[in-house]
């Protein structure tokens, strides 16, 4: 006969941490199958648990506890991408408010600037200046870190010739003309433009890693590269272009943004501005990525974007091609996890999961079109009405 008894304080406890544990259990297995997710079901996008401490830290812990049990090895998808975007579909992170402080982030995001001129370089430090090897593991030829247009194509490097190309023909570039590029990145669009349009470029970063290498790779060129914040612009340019950097920006930072931008843009020039965008409003970000990814990054949405400018710029036209990024994530991630062997000696299996689980919930934040790329052309207030045709 078992001498403890249910009275036993012991068991007690223990039948408590059961009752808990099982709970969480059946709440997050329900979360999950609102997006016709089975945990520890046959589906490739199924989820399998490795510990029962999952439930609990993903009910805590919302978007930051899912990310961060990955990277611990807590669970395993085989289609993460396809997994994230049936619980965004389904709302599930609206569902779930683990943080009983996110009013307190939003005031602080309210009250504080995030992405001053200050902390602008802790981004870089945190994400971009990883290692060059990394990225030309991962991102092809042009080394282009943002949306490719698939438009036709097939090819990852092709499609990102396309969106440079793409990008050149809305700006209208002619020969001669000085372009400033801010976010320039590994110079990717400086060393197209100058090749194919005739053009020369001004970019500026605040990488060491993306200056070295751009400089490097677009020697003999008519290209400048400079450490710098936007914030810091001085000169006039005929056109301007900014290609996956705004998200860095901040809210609070929108109107010095585009001051700037209209401070150095020559009367008639043209404005090409292509960055990711959400389907909604938001002050907050997402804390998975704010804290591993992009810290004190923010996205803004179509409405964000079109009230920051209007004081300096009319919208001459808006193009989005959102799933274009779902597509260049997957290609990406195939990309690095083909390139792994070579970068295991840099990093370890933790960051490989990190990273893995980056691109594919990206992934499937743009399959679930709770995300966007728009692709904005700028023209200065206040100047005669020219016709405008935006290429495709």
């Amino acid at each position: 006969m078992n001498t403890h008894s249910i009275q036993d304080p012991a068991n007690v406890n223990t039948i408590h941490r059961l009752k808990r544990r099982g709970s969480y259990e059946r709440t997050v297995s329900d979360l999950f199958a609102s997006g016709g997710i089975t945990l520890n079901g046959a589906q490739p996008y199924d989820p399998h648990i490795h510990t029962s401490r999952f439930y609990k830290r993903v009910l805590r812990q919302g978007s930051l506890g899912l990310g961060e049990s990955y990277m611990d090895g807590w669970w395993d998808c085989t289609a993460i991408d396809e997994m994230i975007s049936r619980l965004l579909q389904a709302d599930v992170h609206e569902t779930v408010k683990p943080d009983p402080f996110l009013w307190l982030k939003i005031l602080r995001a309210r009250l504080f600037n995030l992405q001053s001129v200050r902390r602008a370089y802790q981004v870089a430090d945190a994400h971009y200046n990883l290692g060059n090897n990394l990225f030309i593991g991962m991102l092809g030829k042009t080394m282009c870190y943002s949306c490719a247009y698939w438009k036709n194509v097939t090819d990852l490097d092709q499609a990102q010739i396309n969106k440079l190309d793409l990008s050149c023909r809305k700006l209208d570039l002619q020969a001669g003309e000085h372009v400033l590029d801010i976010g320039c990145g590994w110079g990717s669009f400086a060393r197209y433009a100058t090749e194919h349009y005739g053009v020369r470029v001004t970019g500026i970063t605040v990488s060491k890693e993306q200056r070295a290498w751009a400089v490097e790779h677009c020697r003999g060129l008519p290209v400048d590269i400079h450490l710098q914040d936007y914030r810091k612009l001085e000169g006039r340019f005929d056109k301007l272009v900014s290609i996956g950097m705004f998200e860095h920006v901040g809210v609070r930072n929108y109107k010095a943004y585009f001051g700037a931008a209209n401070r150095v843009l020559k009367e008639g020039g043209l404005f090409v501005l292509h960055t990711i965008g959400t389907d909604r409003s938001f002050l907050d970000s997402d804390p998975w990525i704010n804290r591993y990814i992009f810290p004190n990054g923010k996205i803004p949405s179509l409405r964000q974007l079109a009230a920051a400018c209007e004081q300096h710029f009319i919208i001459e036209d808006v193009q989005n091609f959102g799933p274009d990024y779902d597509t260049t994530l997957m290609a990406w991630k195939d990309r690095f996890e083909a390139a792994w062997p070579e970068l295991r000696s840099g990093y370890d299996e933790r960051f490989r999961r990190m990273w893995r689980y980056y691109l594919a919930c990206c992934a499937g934040s743009f399959r679930s079109a709770q995300m966007q790329i728009f692709q904005l052309v700028l023209r200065r207030r206040n100047q005669p009405r020219r016709r405008y045709d935006a290429p495709r």
